[in-house]
């Protein structure tokens, strides 16, 4: 008796299968890169939102030692590529901040205001400066790669 239900019940449950057609999500993928200049900035770049994340590199902040002070560009200021957006003082030296990119700058970190020893604790994540709204994406391109940048703290003359 019950095998003869099992066909019904099974061409019932395909059928339900069948009508069953799950919902299909975009994805967009987010793709997020790091680029240096040869004034030892760092920019961190997504190109879902157009915004870079900005700061000085690991390099530039053992160079400065104890930072004790960090002057940020005001938000919604627009800034060019090679402008001064800012300043870095520290007990050894003061140092000034350059755009990396052109665009407006979205965010700053407030942090620093209180904490400037971010910087030297985490300089290439926590200790951010400021986010840029990129008015030119190609300018990223145009900056240095990780193994760049790495060659011209040695002193080399690789550019890319």
């Amino acid at each position: 008796m019950f095998s003869a239900l099992r066909p019904a019940f099974r061409s019932a449950a395909l059928a339900q299968k069948a009508a069953f057609v799950a919902p299909q999500r975009a994805f967009a993928r987010t793709l997020v890169t790091k680029r240096y200049t040869i004034d030892h900035e760092w920019i961190s770049y997504d190109d879902a939102t157009q915004v870079g994340t900005v700061g000085i590199t690991d390099y530039a902040q053992k160079a400065l030692g104890d930072v004790v002070y960090v002057e940020l560009p005001p938000v919604e200021s627009t800034v060019a590529t090679g402008q001064q957006i800012g300043a870095v003082e520290s007990v050894k030296a003061a140092s000034d901040i350059f755009a990396p990119v052109s665009g407006k700058v979205a965010e700053i970190n407030d942090e620093l205001e209180s904490s400037p020893g971010l910087l030297n604790q985490s300089p290439e994540a926590d200790g951010w400066l400021a986010k840029i709204k990129l008015s030119h994406p190609g300018e990223f391109d145009l900056l240095l790669s990780a193994e760049a940048y790495k060659v011209h703290c040695e002193g080399g003359a690789e550019t890319s």
